[in-house]
C-alpha cells in the first residue's frame, strides 16, 4: 500500500451493457482530502459504493491499513464490515428512515434503537457540541419526513461525523447547504484532520475543489484519467480532464419581460406536517422572464413550490395563470395549463424509478394519440421519442429500456429536464435544477432555461446556490421564516444577509 491508509485495486463494475467503473485504483493517505471529479456518470458515485459495500465490484479488492500498521482486506459487498473499519459515506441521495426523528437516524446502527434514556441523553449531549463545533443544526425530536431537503443533507453529514469514521466519503455534501454552512463544514472537517481523519470529496463546484482539498484524481466514462496536486491545478485544467475541453460559459443576459403568466396574491399556509408556513406571500412571473428565489433550506421554498405545481392548497390567497383567477390548482390542471415542473427531489416526485427511460419520459403525456391509440401504448414510438430526447440532452445510461434507477442522479435530473423542456411550456417551475450537476451539465441547463425564457417562457427558479440565482435571475426574491421580499440589490454579503433574516436592501 505503500503508505496509503486506503488502496483500491482494479475496481471493476458492470451494469448489463454499461461498463461503470473499469479497473480503477485509487490511494488515500492519511490526513488528506482527495478530490474524486468527473462528470455525472464518470464512476465516481459507483466506485465509492464499492467502497463502502453498498455494490459488490465485478473485480478488485480494497485494503485498508489500520492506526497499528495491521492490514485487512475488506469483503466486498458488506457495508457493516466498512462502517467496522471506520469508513463514512454521506450519500448524495439520501439514506435516512423518513418515519424516525433526527436522532434515532443518527444513532441507527450505533446501539439498540430503544436504549435507555441516559445513554441517549449522552448522545444528545455529543451532537449538541457536534452541532455547535460544525455549525450544522438540526431538530434532533423532529421527523426526517418533517424536514426540507437541505436539512436532510445536514442530518446525513452529522450521522457520519458522529461515528467518528477514519476514512469520511463526501458526495456532493454541500449541494443543499449555504455558503456559509458549507464553510463551517469545511472548517469543521479541517480540524478533524490532524487527528488522522481521511477524506474523499466528490464535488462539482470547483471552487470548494481547489480550496478544500489537497490532490485531485479526474474519472471520465468509468476510467481514471488523471491526478494532480490540488496546489498545481485550476478550474480550467479541472475542465479540460473531465470533459475533454474547455467549460461551456453561461453569461448572464437581460430577459425582456412581458405580460404576467404566473400570479401569487397574499398567500398564507398554515404549517403542519410535511410542509413550511407561509405567510402572505406575493409574486408575479412575466412571460420572458426569470424570477429568482434564493434562500436557506427550510424556509418555506418547497412550500412555495408545492403550491405553484398543485400540490398543496394555500390557506388563503390567490392563483392567477394568464390573468385568469384559478380557483383550485391540481397537478393535473397544472399540466394542463402549461406548467412544466423540476422538482427539488428528483428521486421521490421526478421519476418512477422502476419504470424504464423511456416511459419516464413520456410519463405526463400518456393521452397523446402519438404516444397511445385506444389506451393501447405505442411502444415504437415511445423508443424512438426517448432516442431523440436521450441524444439532445446527452443523457447517459445503458439505454432506453433500463431501469431509470440505474442512472446517476446527474442523468436523471438530464432526463426530467427533457421531459419537461420537450412540451414548451409557458410557466417553469424550476427548483434546484442544476444541485448535483458537472459543470457542462449544469451549464447545459442553464442554457435551456434562458433559451426558454427567450422564447416567452417564464421562469420560477428556486436556488440555494446564490451563483445561480445572480448569473440566471432577471428579478430576484429572498425567503425567510416563510415570508418573501424582493431586492435589487447583486451583492452576494446583502443577499446572504436577507436570507438570514436581514432587512431587503
Amino acid at each position: 500500500m505503500s503508505g496509503s491508509i486506503l488502496a483500491m485495486r482494479g475496481m471493476t463494475k458492470r451494469f448489463g451493457p454499461l461498463l461503470a467503473a473499469d479497473s480503477i485504483d485509487l490511494d488515500l493517505y492519511r490526513g488528506e482530502v482527495l478530490a474524486l471529479l468527473g462528470e455525472n456518470g464518470a464512476g465516481k458515485t459507483t466506485l465509492m459504493n464499492m467502497l463502502f459495500g453498498e455494490y459488490t465490484p465485478d473485480a478488485g479488492e480494497v485494503r485498508i491499513r489500520f492506526p497499528g500498521g495491521d492490514e485487512e482486506i475488506l469483503p466486498p459487498g458488506q457495508p457493516q464490515a466498512a462502517i467496522s473499519a471506520r469508513i463514512g459515506m454521506v450519500h448524495q441521495h439520501f439514506t435516512l428512515a423518513e418515519n424516525l426523528t433526527v436522532l434515532d437516524n443518527i444513532l441507527l446502527g450505533t446501539e439498540p434503537l430503544f436504549s435507555p434514556k441516559r445513554s441517549r441523553r449522552r448522545a444528545r449531549a455529543g451532537l449538541h457540541r457536534l452541532m455547535e463545533t460544525s455549525g450544522l443544526n438540526a431538530p434532533l425530536d423532529v421527523r426526517i419526513r418533517n424536514l426540507s431537503v437541505g436539512e436532510r443533507q445536514r442530518v446525513e453529514v452529522l450521522k457520519a461525523l458522529y461515528r467518528e469514521a477514519r476514512i469520511l466519503v463526501l458526495d456532493e455534501p454541500t449541494a443543499v447547504l449555504t455558503p456559509q454552512e458549507a464553510d463551517s463544514l469545511f472548517a469543521a472537517i479541517r480540524d478533524l484532520l490532524g487527528d488522522g481523519l481521511s477524506v474523499i470529496f466528490i464535488s462539482h463546484k470547483l471552487r470548494e475543489v481547489l480550496a478544500f482539498s489537497d490532490r485531485i484524481m479526474v474519472l471520465r466514462h468509468g476510467r481514471m484519467i488523471g491526478e494532480m496536486p490540488t496546489s498545481e491545478a485550476d478550474a480550467g485544467g479541472i475542465v479540460r480532464m473531465m470533459v475533454g475541453e474547455e467549460q461551456a460559459r453561461v453569461d448572464r443576459t437581460v430577459g425582456k419581460p412581458g405580460a404576467p403568466a404566473l400570479g401569487l396574491a397574499e398567500i398564507s399556509v398554515p404549517a403542519s406536517r410535511g410542509h413550511r408556513g407561509l405567510f402572505d406571500v406575493s409574486l408575479t412571473i412575466h412571460e420572458g422572464e426569470i424570477l429568482g428565489v434564493a434562500g436557506v433550506a427550510g424556509n418555506g421554498q418547497s412550500t412555495l413550490a408545492q403550491i405553484t405545481s398543485g400540490l398543496l392548497q394555500p390557506g388563503q390567497g390567490t392563483i392567477s395563470i394568464g390573468g385568469r383567477d384559478v380557483r383550485r390548482l391540481s397537478p393535473a390542471r397544472a399540466l394542463r395549463e402549461g406548467i412544466g415542473r423540476i422538482p427539488e427531489d428528483r428521486h421521490q416526485d421526478g421519476i418512477v424509478a422502476d419504470m424504464s427511460v423511456a416511459e419516464n419520459l413520456v410519463i405526463e403525456r400518456l393521452d397523446s394519440p402519438e404516444i397511445q391509440r385506444q389506451g393501447i401504448l405505442r411502444r415504437s414510438a415511445i423508443a424512438a421519442h426517448a432516442r431523440t430526447l436521450i441524444d439532445a440532452h446527452d443523457i447517459r445510461g445503458p439505454g432506453p429500456q433500463a431501469r431509470t434507477a440505474l442512472l446517476s442522479g446527474g442523468n436523471i435530473q438530464k432526463l426530467i429536464l427533457a421531459r419537461v423542456l420537450e412540451a414548451q411550456p409557458g410557466i417553469i417551475l424550476a427548483n434546484q435544477p442544476t444541485r448535483g450537476l458537472d459543470v457542462r451539465a449544469a451549464s447545459e441547463v442553464s442554457r435551456r432555461l434562458i433559451e426558454a425564457r427567450d422564447r416567452g417562457a417564464g421562469v420560477l427558479l428556486i436556488s440555494e446556490d446564490l451563483d445561480e440565482i445572480l448569473t440566471l435571475s432577471d428579478r430576484i426574491l429572498v425567503m425567510h421564516n416563510g415570508r418573501i421580499a424582493e431586492t435589487k440589490s447583486r451583492d452576494r454579503a446583502v443577499i446572504g444577509a436577507m436570507m438570514t433574516g436581514g432587512a431587503a436592501a
